[in-house]
């Protein structure tokens, strides 16, 4: 199956899926962090599709890598967030643990297709041979 849109990569969905769980896990999270973890978490996890889907439009290679790096950067902060939610007794340690099994597999995956498009990056470029004229 080729890829049409960034809606076809897996890394889009499993990241789409994680939006969900953590904006259903913060709606249990108390009123007071609102506008603090609960708000820092939701925005690290919309982050991530959101600059695989940036990424995957630009026209340039380089700038795609450049987005999906974001996008890592923006998981990393999710799981600190998640341990900090945890230490602060908002989520379980199983909770946790599951979610940190997603947010592994999901840099697996990021890291994958980063390496696969570097690889693009510095592929030389074939050059048609020119043609030769028959004197």
């Amino acid at each position: 199956m080729s890829v049409q849109s960034y809606r076809d990569l897996r890394v889009w969905q499993i990241s789409m899926d994680l939006v969900e769980t953590v904006y259903k896990l913060t709606a249990q999270f108390p009123k007071h962090e609102l506008y603090g973890l609960v708000s820092q978490l939701q925005r690290c996890a919309v982050s991530i599709p959101s600059n695989i889907a940036e990424g995957h439009t630009k026209s340039h290679k380089k700038e795609y890598l450049q987005a999906l790096s974001t996008s890592q950067g923006s998981l990393s902060e999710l799981e600190t967030q998640l341990e900090i939610a945890k230490g602060l007794s908002y989520i379980s340690t199983q909770t946790l643990e599951q979610l940190l099994q997603t947010t592994t597999s999901l840099g697996k995956q990021l890291y994958a297709l980063s390496n696969a498009i570097e690889k693009k990056v510095n592929q030389p470029h074939r050059n048609p041979k020119p043609e030769t004229r028959n004197p």
